[in-house]
C-alpha cells in the first residue's frame, strides 16, 4: 500500500514516524494515547504489528519493542512494521494487569467505540494497528507471582501460523485455544495471523525471555520476507508441538518448597513441590498427574488449597523437549542473540 494512516497520521513508504494514538480521557480529564513506532521500508512487503502491554503488568515485551526499533536488523526493512510497546498504557501506570474500569483488556475486543473503557481501546487497537496488518505477534508474560517459560501459542491448525511460529525458533509450541474476547480471537475474524509469545514474569525483566523474543520476531520477519534471511548461528532448535496442557493444583493450604523448576522434564509421579504448615509439618507433596515439560510456575511459597502450582505441556517426547530448552539457553551463552551486535 502507497499510504497508511493511523491516527489521522499518514505514514508513506521509507518513512518513520512515532504516533501517539488518542484514548478516551480520565474523568480526571487527564488525556492519555498509545504510543506507537510505525517504520515502512521504500520496497513493498508484508505488514506486521508487535504489541506489548496488553496487559498493563507484563513488562518483558516493552524492553523487547525497545530493543527491536533500535536493532540494526530492521534497517533494511520491507514492507511495515508497527510496533507498540504499551497498548494498556494505563495498566503500566498502575502496575496493573487491567484498566481502571478494572477490566481484562485481552478479554474485550472486538469492543466498541460506544462501549466500556477496555471496549473503547480495544476497538481503537483493532482497527487503527490490526485492521491492516497480515501478520502480528503479542507479547506476553505469567500474572503476577507465575513464570512462563519462553513459548508461543498459537492455532498450529492453520498452516501459515505453524510456519511462522516455527520460524520464531523456540523449542515449545502449544496448540492454544482461542479465548473469547481475546486479540487472537479478533484477529483471526481480520485475517490477520497472530502468535502470542509467553515468557518470563509480570512486573520483571527477564533477560533470557527479552533475548529470545527479540531474536524470535526477527526470525519471523525473515520468515515472511520483510528482512533478508541469514545462515543460523548456534545449536539448530527443533520444535516440539503441544496439545494439551494442564495446571496442577495445592491440595492444602500452606507454605510451599518448590522442587520443580521451568523447562524440567517430570514423569508420572514425580514430586514438584511439598507443603508444610507453619510448624514445619509436612501437610502434601504435590506430584505430576502425568509425563510432561514445566512451561509455568507459581513463584511465592505460599499456597491456598485449589490454588494453581504448576502448568505442565504433555508431548510424544518431553526428554527431548528439555534437551533443546538447554540448546536454546547454550545459544544464548555463545551469543547467538548477541543484543549489542543487533543495536
Amino acid at each position: 500500500m502507497s499510504e497508511i494512516v493511523i491516527g489521522g497520521v499518514s505514514v508513506l513508504a521509507g518513512q518513520t514516524k512515532k504516533i501517539e494514538l488518542p484514548m478516551p480521557p480520565l474523568y480526571t480529564d487527564t488525556h492519555m494515547s498509545i504510543p506507537v513506532y510505525v517504520q515502512r521500508g521504500r520496497k513493498p512487503g508484508p505488514s506486521l504489528f508487535v504489541s506489548a502491554a496488553i496487559h498493563g503488568d507484563e513488562l518483558n515485551g516493552i524492553e523487547i519493542v525497545s530493543r527491536l526499533i533500535k536493532s540494526r536488523s530492521i534497517k533494511s526493512l520491507r514492507g511495515t512494521l508497527i510496533a507498540v510497546p504499551m497498548v494498556n498504557v494505563y495498566g503500566v501506570l498502575n502496575q496493573s494487569r487491567y484498566l481502571p474500569d478494572r477490566r481484562d483488556l485481552n478479554r474485550s475486543f472486538p469492543g466498541n467505540k460506544k462501549g466500556s473503557l477496555a471496549g473503547r481501546i480495544a476497538n481503537i487497537f483493532l482497527n487503527e494497528i490490526v485492521s491492516i496488518c497480515d501478520y502480528g505477534i503479542d507479547l506476553h508474560t505469567g500474572a503476577i507471582h507465575r513464570s512462563n517459560l519462553p513459548q508461543i501459542r498459537a492455532n498450529l491448525d492453520d498452516p501459515v501460523t505453524l510456519n511462522l511460529a516455527k520460524a520464531f525458533g523456540l523449542p515449545v509450541l502449544l496448540n492454544a485455544d482461542i479465548r473469547d474476547g481475546s486479540l487472537r480471537q479478533a484477529s483471526l475474524n481480520l485475517g490477520t495471523k497472530v502468535l502470542l509469545y509467553e515468557a518470563g514474569q509480570a512486573l520483571r525483566y527477564d533477560e533470557f525471555s527479552i533475548r529470545a523474543g527479540l531474536k524470535g520476531i526477527i526470525n519471523v520477519m525473515r520468515e515472511v520476507g520483510m528482512l533478508n534471511k541469514t545462515k543460523a548461528k548456534g545449536h539448530s532448535i527443533e520444535q516440539f508441538i503441544a496439545r494439551q496442557s494442564g495446571w496442577v493444583r495445592a491440595s492444602e493450604s500452606g507454605f510451599v518448597s518448590h522442587l520443580a523448576k521451568l523447562g524440567d522434564h517430570v514423569a508420572k509421579g514425580d514430586q514438584l513441590a511439598i507443603i508444610s504448615d507453619p510448624y514445619g509439618v509436612v501437610l502434601a507433596t504435590i506430584t505430576s498427574p502425568t509425563e510432561g515439560v514445566v512451561i509455568g510456575k507459581q513463584n511465592i511459597p505460599l499456597a491456598q488449597e485449589g490454588e494453581a502450582m504448576y502448568h505442565i505441556a504433555y508431548f510424544k517426547a518431553p526428554d527431548s523437549v528439555a534437551e533443546n530448552l538447554e540448546l536454546l539457553q547454550d545459544n544464548m551463552v555463545l551469543g547467538d542473540i548477541n543484543v549489542t551486535n543487533e543495536l
